[in-house]
């Protein structure tokens, strides 16, 4: 083996800043899109933006923006639905109001009006008296005494400290008279949790019966007694691409750019490019930039168009008929079908919404895995779960499926084998409870 320097050629991938920023460009939403296109015209003289106006954008066919869930359907809203409700009062400034009109010393009004303040958005207090007492520098026993008045404010169950004193004032609130309940809360809470009906019913001396009417009084409650009730601002879901269905019954696909300044080339500051060497470079380094965010957002639109086609192609009956009609489609098969990346198909699905005729999705969950049937089809997870959860919602709650009797009705009615442990795993995604949870007392 010689030992020298030699001369030799490899072609490598460099990870430019442009690059890197083309790939993030790929995965933003259109609202943090047109902020990113902002922040570029801050820093680059050359671009100049223009606005559109909300005329223009009614005028080319865009509707408001939606307050929507996933999957809903989205009906259009009137413009004076976005505007802010300055009048509504949260829970914080009720409980203030409430604490004006009460016979208490200044020192109690500070405390109280110190611990309000101090509330989280479900109205639990996350400090605990010696905190307090150690905060504001006060006696102990002076912060508990206003502890307890809070506790006496509405909404019932507002100032405790977990959710076994939450359920304890409101069960002491609403039934005074019931001290086995009371009892329940302080001593079995977890028990009756998780359902140990016949555990319960030995230690408490008393029949299945009464602990049923017990549990019923109990899931009565409030956990959360002021959730729900802050003023904050609402939530609207601005789809990124929309799929309508045509007269002709085909689907005509359109990317929602409306939202997005548009770009021009300030020609003012072109003028200077030959004027002098330092100034010359300057202008041509931001018109650059200027040529990569034009064809790096042409690129994005592209990108994003073919893949909505190819769903478009795959996704038929899932368009006609809604989420249970989804077909398995995964990444890797879109890539494939468009010849790009499996990871610029996953950035360019990230953090976007698609408006159907069924309502608008996240478009990451139109990507499904498949599980195969017995006669050899396939099936997607989406409509083996839409399946699951009909099934459970159809059982006998005195005697729930298990999820090997789930996994063995599957397969037996439907001709889909699936474990036990990918039944569990889908009744955890749909947040639905084990058959031991879900039983009930007759």
């Amino acid at each position: 083996m010689e030992i020298g320097l030699f001369q030799k050629q490899t072609m490598n991938l460099v990870m430019t800043t442009e690059l890197r920023q083309a790939i993030s460009l790929l995965q933003y939403n259109t609202i943090s899109l047109s902020q990113f296109i902002q922040e570029q015209a801050v820093e680059n003289p050359l671009i100049e933006l223009e606005e559109q106006s909300i005329e223009s954008r009614v005028e080319d066919g865009l509707s408001f923006p939606k307050k929507q869930s996933p999957g809903h359907n989205d009906n259009d809203v009137s413009p004076l639905d976005l505007i802010a409700a300055q009048d509504q009062q949260n829970f914080t400034d009720d409980l203030l109001e409430q604490a004006q009109y009460l016979n208490i010393d200044v020192k109690e009004r500070t405390i109280l009006r110190y611990l309000i303040l101090n509330l989280d958005d479900n109205g639990y207090l996350p400090l605990t008296a010696a905190e307090v007492a150690d905060q504001l520098e006060v006696n102990r026993k002076t912060v508990e005494n206003c502890i307890g008045i809070l506790q006496r404010l509405e909404p019932v169950g507002v100032g405790a400290r977990n959710v076994s004193e939450c359920l304890l004032l409101q069960a002491n609130y609403y039934y005074p008279n019931h001290p086995l309940m009371h009892t329940v809360i302080k001593n079995y809470i977890e028990a009756l949790a998780n359902k140990k009906w016949k555990e319960l019913s030995k230690q408490l001396d008393i029949p299945l019966s009464d602990v049923k009417q017990i549990s019923d009084n109990i899931v009565a409650l409030n956990p959360r007694p002021c959730s729900g009730l802050s003023a904050s601002s609402l939530n609207y879901s601005y789809p990124d691409i929309t799929i309508e269905k045509t007269e002709s019954k085909d689907y005509s696909i359109a990317l929602n750019d409306r939202y997005l300044p548009k770009i021009f080339l300030n020609q003012n500051y072109m003028n200077l490019k030959d004027s002098n060497p330092s100034t010359s470079n300057y202008i041509k380094e931001n018109y650059r930039q200027y040529l990569w965010l034009i064809k790096s957002l042409e690129q994005r639109r592209s990108t994003i168009l073919k893949i909505t086609d190819t769903i478009v192609k795959k996704q038929h009956g899932f368009l006609e008929h809604g989420y249970s009609h989804l077909q398995p489609m995964t990444l890797k098969e879109v890539a494939e079908s468009i010849e790009m990346h499996e990871s610029t198909v996953s950035r360019a699905t990230k953090n976007k919404v698609v408006r159907t005729p069924n309502g608008s999705y996240e478009m990451h969950r139109l990507f499904t895995s498949k599980l195969e049937k017995n006669n050899g089809s396939n099936v997607s997870s989406a409509q083996v779960k839409q399946l699951l959860k009909q099934l459970i919602e159809g059982e006998d709650r005195k005697k729930p499926l298990s999820d090997q009797k789930l996994a063995e009705y599957i397969d037996n009615e439907n001709g889909i084998t699936i474990s036990r442990r990918t039944v569990a795993k889908y009744r955890e995604e749909l947040n639905i409870l084990s058959s031991s949870k879900r039983k009930i007392i007759v």
